[in-house]
């Protein structure tokens, strides 16, 4: 697991404290893997649930459900510090249907990853408050969705943000191709492989889990 800052195991041990004190156990806390399966699992079911907003037809569920992953591994997730743009330039960003999306360009994503330093660009759709992270790897094609995958991170005041891949996941246009998906730009394909998050269904993977 990754170090807590002293402000956060001061909290941490004030909760404690008042919990104990208060004569209750404190309920154990959630392992990261225990976490990153949980949702995947809320995931599938969400997908499967009738009248939802599956992106997957009912002809087509036992083919993508579950859904694959790689192995959940927490060295795919680091901090990272938005840079922001000097400019916040709207622009529009290619999609899988020949389409063009308006975004915005909010700044570049910094960190290190297993040794290696990364930059990804962060985007801002229209009515989203989340930043929007499409990217691509080693991987396209081959072992996950050929057009990329995406991940959404939460705003902070900070500026400082966990890039996780394990939860990095494929476009609606992956499972349904009338579906109409941003792709990533090129200064988002990454020229390694990204072995974490959503990888192809069993029928289409190309090598084995």
């Amino acid at each position: 697991m990754r170090a807590l800052s002293p402000s956060v195991l001061s909290l941490t041990a004030l909760i404690l404290f008042g919990v104990v004190a208060g004569g209750c156990s404190p309920a154990p806390p959630q392992d990261y893997a225990t976490r990153i399966a949980a949702e995947r699992a809320r995931k599938d079911e969400m997908f499967r649930s009738v009248g939802s907003d599956s992106p997957i037809l009912p002809k087509d569920v036992d083919a993508f459900l579950p859904l694959s992953y790689f192995p959940i591994d927490e060295a795919y997730a680091v901090p990272a510090q938005l840079e922001p743009a000097a400019r916040q330039v709207r622009l529009q960003m290619p999609t899988s249907t020949g389409r063009l999306r308006e975004t915005t360009r909010i700044g570049t994503l910094e960190f290190t990853m297993k040794g290696q330093p990364f930059k990804l660009t962060a985007f801002l759709e229209e009515g989203s408050r989340q930043l929007f992270v499409p990217f691509s790897d080693l991987t396209s094609g081959t072992e996950t969705y050929q057009a990329g995958r995406y991940m959404n991170l939460d705003p902070t005041p900070t500026g400082i943000y966990i890039v996780d891949f394990n939860v990095a996941y494929h476009p609606y246009c992956y499972y349904n191709p009338e579906y109409d998906c941003p792709l990533p730009p090129a200064e988002n394909r990454l020229t390694v492989p990204i072995r974490a998050g959503e990888r192809l269904a069993k029928a289409d993977a190309t090598v084995s889990r």
